[in-house]
C-alpha cells in the first residue's frame, strides 16, 4: 500500500503565489490589450455604408447630417444612439444599425410612405402606410391627391383601416373620397372630391361600412327622380336607422309660401 504525500506548505504557497501571479498578470495583459484597442485608430470609425429606402434622402446627406452626432470608435459606439440620430432625420421610419469590422457601420433605413395628411385642414403632419403620424416637408410629397384624415390622437390606425375600406366603395359614384374625420364622440364623417359631405354616425366598423354601401347601391335611383347625377349631391345624412337623407344641388322640397287668403271686412295700408 502506497500512501500519497502532500507537498510541504511552503511548497503549497510557493505554487499558490505563482498561480496568482499568473493570473494577475493575464488580467493586466488583458486590460492593457483592451487599452490598445480602444485607443488604437484603426477602430476609429472611418466609414458609414447606408443602404435602403432612400427616396426623400440620400447616403451622403444622411453621412453629414449624422457623423456629428456619433462618439467611439468600433467597439464603444453606442448603436443605439446612431440608431436614434438616423431615425430623427425627417422621412426616416426605422434604422438598423450593425457593425463592420474593423472601423464600418452598416445602416439599413426604412422611409416613410405618405398615404394621407392627418389632422385639420392646414395641417403639415402626414399618415404613414402603418398608420403612423409624422412630420415631414409637405412640399416633398410626391402625390397631389393624397387625402386628408382626421381624429382623436392615437386612432390614426383605425382611421386608415375604414378609409382603406370606405375608399373603394364609391368607385361606382365616380367619386373619390377626400376627407374622413373621426369626431371625439365617435361620430364618422366623410368628404368626397365633388365636394359632397356625408354624414355616417356611429356604429362599429362593420356597421359603418354596410350603411355606406347600402347608400352608394340605391343613391343613383334616388337622384334619378329628380334628374340629377350623383355628383349633384351637396350632403347626405345617412344616419336614419331605415333610410338617408340627400340635398341636391338645384333641387328643393320646400314650396313656396302661398298667400292668406284676406279676411272680409279687413284691409290693408
Amino acid at each position: 500500500m502506497t500512501e500519497t504525500l502532500s507537498a510541504p506548505l511552503d511548497v503549497r504557497l510557493m505554487n499558490a503565489t505563482a498561480s496568482a501571479l499568473f493570473m494577475a498578470l493575464a488580467v493586466t495583459g488583458l486590460a492593457a490589450a483592451a487599452w490598445w484597442g480602444l485607443r488604437h485608430p484603426l477602430f476609429a470609425i472611418a466609414a458609414i455604408n447606408v443602404q435602403g429606402d432612400l427616396t426623400h434622402n440620400n447616403a451622403v446627406t444622411l453621412r453629414v447630417n449624422v457623423a456629428p452626432r456619433l462618439r467611439g470608435n468600433f467597439f464603444t459606439i453606442d448603436l443605439v444612439t446612431v440608431k436614434n440620430a438616423f431615425e430623427a432625420v425627417p422621412w426616416v421610419r426605422t434604422a438598423v444599425v450593425r457593425r463592420e469590422f474593423p472601423n464600418r457601420l452598416s445602416v439599413v433605413l426604412q422611409e416613410h410612405q405618405p398615404v394621407a395628411y392627418w389632422g385639420a385642414d392646414g395641417e403639415s403632419r402626414l399618415l404613414n402606410s402603418h398608420g403612423e403620424v409624422f412630420e415631414a416637408n409637405v412640399d416633398d410629397v410626391e402625390s397631389d391627391d393624397l387625402p386628408r384624415l382626421s381624429g382623436p390622437s392615437g386612432q390614426s390606425a383605425q382611421l386608415l383601416a375604414m378609409y382603406r375600406a370606405l375608399a373603394p366603395l364609391f368607385a361606382p359614384l365616380e367619386a373619390r373620397l377626400d376627407k374622413l374625420e373621426l369626431t371625439d364622440r365617435g361620430s364618422w364623417r366623410t368628404q368626397l372630391d365633388t365636394g359632397a359631405v356625408m354624414e355616417l354616425g356611429r356604429g362599429t366598423p362593420a356597421e359603418i361600412i354596410e350603411r355606406a354601401r347600402r347608400f352608394i347601391q340605391t343613391v343613383s335611383q334616388a337622384t334619378a327622380r329628380y334628374n340629377r347625377r350623383p355628383d349633384a349631391i351637396e350632403s347626405a345624412d345617412l344616419r336614419h336607422g331605415n333610410g338617408y337623407a340627400v340635398r341636391l344641388r338645384g333641387v328643393t322640397t320646400v314650396t313656396a309660401e302661398v298667400p292668406k287668403p284676406k279676411t272680409p271686412g279687413t284691409s290693408t295700408h
